[in-house]
């Protein structure tokens, strides 16, 4: 469960929580972020969770298992982390690049402007770091699920928190005074992301708000990619399945809260509201190393750390996506995990590299539906994201809560005595609530509605 809590706890987390927190009134969206988690959440989440352990599948095949006319369901959840395995190996090589320029020293140059487009533009050093990246990821997959995976998450996930505790707390005790002689606190900082702010708030507002915390949570607990199928197929049956997806649930909802703690107060500090409005690799990779070189001496002491915690997540994060993948290919084609580890880390490194020279030399500029415009990683980003997760998501509602029935899932959740505490609950938001959620989530997303 440790492993499946360090899948839910990626780059979502700490570079789009903040920014959506920040934009849609604070305190406003941390509780409807909270009242979905509880529900929305815990429903998706508990559906694949007790698919997984109840077919004992890879995501490929475990839809199959449950009903054979859905194999193309598991076809479809298997492809999301096959497209993005290599985008998230070259951002994996991004963090290591600035980790890097820290421990040496070199922070201040990585506040520079040009210096993130500088790096990605060229043609050599993006495919080095993320080829680093990629077989540090590969090494933790060959060694397994006891030995490999769940070894890696018990290291890393109590450090991964410790660090964003650690940073938390130093953001709060910061202040600055900029060049207008206005001096702003990360107490300052605080009050704007956790106190709820309603000014101006409109049934069209809140609705945004809704599915950007909805849009955030569905990606950032690592539903419809397979993975939680995969960690699910590896719990045992004794285990206490609703008491694991509450563990889980709390881990992730605590990190992406406590990473607006430790990044909105610092960014208002030094850089004003204005510096609140980046989101992505603008944030992590722009905005920040800023923040950080307007510190002073110890910035690229906490530059060091965070970029460290960064590495962390992303690593936890990438290790889930490819498992996904391997325990696939071990199932469908009874290969085994050494040849299903190379041959998924060859069609990663592959797509890698194509979207490290998307950047230079096969470098285009297209406007997607949604109206962004886009490279080969935004491309690939766009496919998964916004058009396969929420297909599959909804897929999976309408199997369990209209083909198969609720009890198929209650039924797992139960074994050996066990309570479900949310039962009424799941039922109704599996069967009603998530399914038409989903759907205008996929409308947004992929730009057909655009009235919300």
């Amino acid at each position: 469960m440790l492993a499946a809590a360090g899948s839910a706890v990626g780059l979502g987390n700490i570079w789009r929580f903040p920014y959506l927190a920040a934009k849609d009134g604070g305190g406003l969206y941390l509780v409807i972020y909270l009242i979905l988690a509880l529900t929305f959440g815990f429903t998706l989440l508990t559906t694949e969770i007790a698919i997984g352990r109840k077919t004992k599948q890879s995501p490929l095949t475990a839809y199959g298992k449950l009903k054979e006319k859905w194999k193309f369901l598991g076809v479809l959840a298997c492809l999301v982390p096959v497209i993005i395995m290599p985008y998230y190996s070259v951002i994996g090589g991004w963090v290591i690049k600035y980790l890097f320029a820290y421990l040496t020293g070199e922070g201040s140059n990585a506040a520079a402007d040009g210096y993130f487009t500088g790096y990605i533009t060229s043609t050599v050093e993006p495919l080095v770091f993320m080829v680093i990246f990629l077989l540090a990821v590969t090494f933790v997959i060959f060694r397994g699920v006891n030995h490999g995976i769940e070894s890696f998450s018990k290291v890393l996930m109590p450090l991964l928190f410790l660090m964003v505790v650690g940073i938390a707390i130093f953001s709060l005790t910061i202040h600055f005074t900029d060049e207008t002689g206005v001096t702003r606190t990360g107490l300052e900082g605080l009050k704007i992301y956790v106190v709820p702010s309603l000014e101006g708030l409109t049934v069209k507002k809140f609705f945004t708000v809704l599915l950007d915390a909805m849009g955030q949570l569905f990606f950032s607990l690592s539903v419809a990619m397979g993975i939680m199928i995969a960690y699910g197929s590896y719990v045992k049956d004794d285990a206490n399945l609703g008491k694991s997806i509450n563990q889980i649930e709390i881990c992730d909802t605590a990190v992406a809260f406590l990473a607006g703690v430790m990044i909105i107060p610092a960014v208002y500090t030094f850089m004003g509201r204005e510096g609140m409005e980046a989101s992505g690799p603008g944030l992590m990779f722009v905005s920040l190393p800023k923040v950080f070189s307007s510190m002073g001496r110890i910035g690229n002491l906490i530059g060091a750390l965070f970029f460290a915690m960064v590495l962390f997540a992303a690593l936890t994060s990438a290790v889930s996506v490819m498992e996904a993948v391997v325990s696939s290919f071990m199932d469908q084609f009874h290969m085994s995990r050494v040849k299903a580890t190379i041959l998924e880390t060859i069609i990663a490194l592959t797509g890698a590299v194509l979207v490290c020279l998307g950047y230079n030399r096969l470098y285009f500029d297209i406007v997607l539906p949604n109206g962004a415009h886009a490279q080969i990683l935004d491309i690939m980003d766009y496919i998964s994201n916004n058009c396969l997760m929420p297909l599959v998501a909804i897929g999976t509602c309408i199997l369990i809560g209209w083909i198969l029935k609720p009890k198929t899932v209650i039924e797992e959740v139960e074994k050996n005595g066990c309570k479900f505490g949310r039962k009424q609950l799941y039922i109704v938001m599996i069967r009603f609530v998530a399914p038409v959620l989903l759907v205008i989530l996929l409308l947004k997303s992929v730009g057909i509605l655009t009235v919300i």
